[in-house]
């Protein structure tokens, strides 16, 4: 789940390409973005292992174990996260800490600004400057 959320949030094929669509942002501006490699193999390897073969990636489990149909619900991803989070250490966690985390890992990276930007879907290099803590001045 922290692989799906740090690397692309949620994800579907599209034009034979997996990525991010329509998701909504700020302003309700829609957005495809690409999903990386790395998370896509750790899908593959959920999926197996999960036995899951269509529908939901992340389905809902009872205390009996019996795994559901149904998705989970953004509160129960949030809850996880917050609490894996406290568990190593981190107090505080907000929801853009994650997409921030994966623009300043491409910057640390050496990916370019554009290429940041296209990942995370935003219309505006200032934003993603803000993202990675590089304000620039764009003429």
């Amino acid at each position: 789940m922290l692989s799906l959320l740090l690397g692309c949030g949620s994800f579907a094929v599209a034009e034979n390409h997996w990525v991010v669509v329509d998701l909504a942002g700020k302003g309700g501006r829609l957005r495809t973005v690409p999903v990386p490699a790395w998370c896509k193999v750790l899908v593959d390897l959920w999926l197996r292992d999960s036995g899951v073969t269509g529908g939901r990636i992340l389905r809902r489990i009872l205390k009996n174990r019996t795994r559901q149909d149904a998705g989970v619900t953004p509160d129960v991803v949030w809850y996880a996260m917050k609490r894996s989070a406290r568990l190593v250490g981190i107090d505080h966690l907000a929801p853009n800490d994650l997409p921030r985390s994966r623009a300043r890992l491409c910057h640390d990276a050496g990916r370019e600004l554009e290429q940041i930007q296209f990942l995370l879907g935003h219309a505006s290099e200032q934003t993603t400057a803000r993202y990675i803590g590089c304000e620039q001045k764009l003429s």
